[in-house]
């Protein structure tokens, strides 16, 4: 006569340890993708907002008399959202507005603009809040990365 005796059918230790260390060598493999991903991203954001920027001062320089966004109108002058988010009066005719907001960079979530004399060189360092520079000596707006440092090329 047999007995029949309940089998178990759980599982062991040393399966769930197996599992849990494949698991693991998964998750080592695919979130580094995922943040090299999410960085390129940023990246495509930030170089697809630069040319809306540009494409933005051109534009109003072309309605304005080939002035600057700027305080006042000059390369030399401080640098004013206000003339490129508003509407502005340029020979009697309302313009603009020629941004719906002041762009944020992706890279660093800033939006300050530092106005320098010369064009900046790769790697030059901007200002804590600065997201862009804007270049006094050929009216060109640049973007800074993640660390501070003018990336020309975007």
């Amino acid at each position: 006569m047999r007995i029949n005796r309940p089998r178990n059918s759980a599982f062991t230790l040393v399966e769930i340890l197996i599992v849990v260390i494949i698991l693991g060598i998964l998750a080592a493999i695919v979130i580094p993708q995922f943040t090299n991903a999410s960085t390129d991203a940023r990246k495509s954001s930030l170089k697809s907002q630069m040319q809306t920027l540009r494409s933005s001062v051109e534009l109003y320089k072309l309605q304005h008399g080939d002035k600057f966004p700027t305080a006042d109108g000059t390369k030399t002058g401080a640098w004013s959202w206000a003339e490129l988010t508003g509407t502005t009066t340029y020979g009697g005719v309302s313009v603009g507005p020629y941004l719906q907001q002041i762009p944020t960079n992706p890279l660093n979530g800033k939006s300050g603009v530092k106005s320098q004399a010369a064009d900046p060189v790769n790697g030059d360092a901007a200002t804590a809040n600065d997201a862009y520079v804007f270049s006094q000596a050929t009216g060109k707006i640049f973007a800074t990365d993640d660390a501070n440092k003018v990336d020309t090329s975007y």
